[in-house]
């Protein structure tokens, strides 16, 4: 695709050096010891400490990040107490478009790069199947986005690749389908009718909720206790923040701080901050308004959507064409593969401006819908 942007990704909090190999889970994944057990024998007890002056999350730039990650819904003006006019917003809005213009309107030019190539569609869940709302367990997407997704999955491979738990955002969307890798991709399930050999390391063969045969590709598996235990902690130590919850997404964790006052932002972070600190093997990812906490491995979403193109034999660039929708700075490692040498196309999902990797844009979940619906319009009369 012939469309380059000078605009660079976001950066995510203690970035983890990219291994040259794609899909092979070699030992250098992990920059510490794997011998037995994958840390310290025993689940440590993590002591409560008090947040003080906020020194590590300040000079650490968490804080920074949790309030460039988590942007006003309206901006007011200090001096007045006023806000800014919409149509300033929208002229904000349609500047930015020009670096990234809408995926509805560039439509006709997403379809050219997809003739004669067989089209895949990841999508992110949070955000761009279903709105952001206070609660995540409330996330649900609509009768009439599951049907557009049905709709497309008919025609096209279409996989979710989510931050929630693998069967927790299956139970959410609840199409059998499709391909699912939760836990950022960490954890993926996927049929073992049509791929091709799965011979790695990481990988097992299980059932899912049907009872049928599936791949499950798993390269964090040895972090399962680590994860469970800081898990553990995390709810211990913000139980008293009011507003904060914390998830356990299997491969990773994460803190919500959406319902939680701004004042209350530091005090949040510390505790996070104190726990993890004892865990060189974890590092912090920041999400909208969530702090997520990930295992120290050389995996992304973008390595996911390697994976998942190579399990189902679709690798050769020049008849494939990748389309990843997603709202969120994790689905920028997406983003960046499907940019590097022009391979497919990605489409940030974004009523703000914000610095992205992707080619297009759509404004909310319910322009994902309209877009999905037009692909497979496109797709139907060439299916008689």
């Amino acid at each position: 695709m012939n469309l380059k942007s000078t605009k660079s990704s976001p950066v995510l909090t203690d970035p983890v050096p990219i291994n040259k190999s794609r899909l092979g889970i070699h030992s250098n994944m992990f920059p510490y010891s794997q011998s037995g057990a994958p840390y310290l024998s025993g689940l440590r007890k993590i002591p409560r400490k008090k947040p003080g002056t906020f020194d590590d999350v300040r000079s650490n730039g968490w804080l920074d990040a949790m309030r460039s990650s988590s942007p006003p819904r309206k901006r007011i003006l200090k001096d007045f107490n006023v806000e800014v006019a919409s149509d300033d917003r929208d002229c904000s809005y349609h500047s930015w478009m020009v670096n990234y213009p809408s995926a509805l309107n560039s439509f006709e030019s997403i379809i050219k790069c997809a003739t004669n190539k067989k089209v895949v569609i990841f999508l992110d869940y949070d955000g761009t199947l279903s709105p952001i709302v206070d609660d995540p367990d409330r996330a649900f997407m609509s009768d009439n986005m599951r049907s557009a997704v049905r709709s497309t999955a008919k025609y096209f491979p279409t996989a979710i690749i989510s931050g929630r738990n693998r069967d927790k955002v299956y139970e959410l969307v609840g199409l059998t389908e499709l391909y699912y890798a939760g836990s950022h991709g960490m954890d993926i399930m996927f049929s073992v009718k049509g791929s091709m050999s799965t011979d790695h390391s990481n990988c097992i063969k299980s059932t899912n909720q049907q009872g049928k045969e599936v791949n499950l590709f798993q390269p964090a598996k040895g972090f399962l206790p680590m994860i469970d235990e800081v898990f553990r902690s995390l709810v211990q130590n913000t139980k008293d923040i009011k507003g904060a919850k914390v998830e356990n997404h299997k491969f990773c964790a994460s803190v919500h701080y959406r319902n939680v006052e701004e004042k209350s932002w530091p005090t949040i972070a510390q505790r996070v901050h104190d726990i993890l600190k004892d865990y060189p093997q974890l590092r912090l990812t920041h999400g909208r308004k969530v702090l997520e906490v990930r295992p120290v491995i050389d995996w992304d979403k973008g390595k996911a959507v390697e994976f998942l193109l190579e399990s189902l034999g679709l690798t050769n660039s020049k008849d494939v064409l990748p389309i990843y929708i997603g709202d969120d700075r994790t689905d920028e490692d997406a983003f960046k593969v499907l940019r590097k040498g022009n391979r497919g196309c990605g489409i940030l999902v974004s009523p703000v401006p914000k610095e992205s990797k992707a080619f297009f844009s759509l404004r909310d979940p319910s322009e994902v819908q309209e877009f999905l619906k037009m692909l497979v319009q496109w797709k139907e009369p060439n299916a008689l």
